[in-house]
């Protein structure tokens, strides 16, 4: 796994600000909806950024904020490249993130085998 540059780290860090305060003030498309931007990973040339997003009503929902994510993707980083002080700003890729959903399940499935392992043995 390649690691990736502090500058690169950086920038998907600002990236991560900005988005979040543009989907909260800016986009109007109402089938972005509640998203969370969980992680943004730049690549090491600065060119691409992969903006991973959750959805506040889940998976079904997720899938088409994604794609209403991709429409806006020239709009937000227009706006992104007046806002920060990059020589290019990079090209937005978005991908729905579930690892948050993935650990709800795993934690629910931990709080039942607990419970069951009490069962048993009280």
């Amino acid at each position: 796994m390649k690691r990736h540059s502090q500058r690169a780290m950086r920038v998907g860090d600002q990236l991560q600000k900005e988005l979040s305060d543009l989907l909260r003030h800016e986009v109007k498309d109402p089938r972005v909806g509640p998203v969370t931007i969980t992680h943004v990973d730049v690549s090491a040339d600065l060119s691409h950024a992969t903006v991973h997003v959750t959805h506040l009503a889940g998976r079904e929902h997720g899938d088409e904020a994604v794609a209403a994510l991709g429409r806006t993707a020239g709009f937000l980083r227009t706006a992104l490249s007046h806002r920060l002080d990059l020589y290019s700003v990079p090209q937005l890729h978005f991908a729905y993130d579930d690892s948050i959903e993935a650990g709800m399940k795993l934690s629910q499935l931990i709080d039942d085998a607990v419970a069951a392992d009490k069962k048993l043995s009280g």
